[in-house]
């Protein structure tokens, strides 16, 4: 007669059955429920975060098409006259011409714009613009408009920084980068909060700052210096087929130079097709073996050999009487 154990059997039984391991595995529809529930937890995290950013998204879109309805009509115009103005220039090139009213004009004391591309880019407004963000304030800009180059004066290799004006067409599409059909369509395909508020941080400065800075100064600017680079066969072979616009002017080629007065509407006071060319020794006794900086120094000689013949042109005619 075995001995009762004083307490509840069902106390006793619990014991025993943990003292064997009964309850020491987990059953496999404990865990398919708790994978269930992970998975349900993370549909569920999932949708509401999508819908959260969905809606962040189209705040954000809004915001957009309110500051293009209110600085579009000023700013497309603009720009369509630009471009237009662009895009004629490249169609077609009519001989030389020199109105004979810039020598009265003192334009390079005013305001203005800058453009320079192969013309090549210049055939249509999807390639003009993608082309016209590479655009860089070079060496015939600094020589041609005689402006302070204080960058060169120390030394540094390239020429890419004169003074403010003319300003360069690249910032124009740089500012307003947030009223074009591909912003939009960026931030429709924004996956994360962290990349939507890139798009915001954009969205912030360009309508407090960039967009209306750009209205201000190309609706004040006099004047429209565009450069067209000729590709060239030396220019293919070294570069690549196209070549850039780099490499175009590291070697000698025919560049169109037009400038445009947007008082009036942008009548031709210039155009001249010339060759720039030119060439370089060293006045050291170490000479320059960087390909980097040679490179440079020869984009240098080559523009200003060009504004340089192109000033001549211009100043050899007479004043109109």
């Amino acid at each position: 007669m075995s001995e009762r154990k004083p307490g509840l059997p069902s106390i006793h039984q619990a014991r025993d059955d943990r003292a064997r391991g009964k309850y020491s595995r987990t059953s496999g529809n404990m865990w398919l429920a708790a994978a269930g529930a992970i998975i349900a937890a993370l549909i569920g995290y999932r949708f509401l975060s999508g819908r959260e950013l969905d809606l962040a998204k189209g705040a954000l879109l809004a915001k957009q098409r309110a500051v293009a309805g209110a600085l579009g009509p000023k700013w497309f115009p603009l720009r369509d006259r630009i471009e237009k103005l662009t895009l004629d220039a490249a169609a077609h090139f009519d001989g030389d011409h020199v109105d004979p009213a810039l020598q009265g004009w003192d334009y390079r004391s005013k305001p203005g714009l800058y453009l320079r591309l192969r013309v090549a880019e210049a055939k249509d407004t999807e390639t003009l613009r993608h082309a016209a963000t590479n655009s860089a304030k070079d060496a015939f800009v600094g020589c041609f408009l005689r402006e302070p180059n204080t960058a060169a004066a120390k030394g540094q290799a390239d020429a890419g920084a004169f003074a403010e004006q003319p300003w360069n067409w690249r910032h124009a599409y740089e500012a307003t980068r947030i009223l074009t059909d591909d912003w939009v369509a960026q931030v429709k395909d924004a996956g994360d909060p962290i990349r939507l508020r890139i798009f915001e941080q954009q969205y912030e400065k360009a309508a407090a700052e960039e967009i209306p800075l750009a209205v201000d100064i190309v609706a004040r600017a006099d004047f429209f210096l565009l450069v067209l680079d000729e590709d060239d066969a030396a220019a293919r072979a070294e570069g690549g087929a196209p070549p850039t616009e780099e490499a175009l002017q590291e070697v000698p080629h025919f560049a169109r130079v037009h400038l445009l007065d947007l008082r009036s509407g942008g009548k031709e006071l210039l155009r001249l097709r010339r060759n720039a060319e030119a060439s370089f020794v060293f006045a050291g006794e170490q000479p320059v073996s960087d390909p980097e900086t040679l490179s440079a120094m020869k984009r240098q000689v080559n523009n200003c050999a060009l504004a340089k013949a192109v000033d001549a042109a211009a100043r050899s005619v007479p004043l109109d009487r």
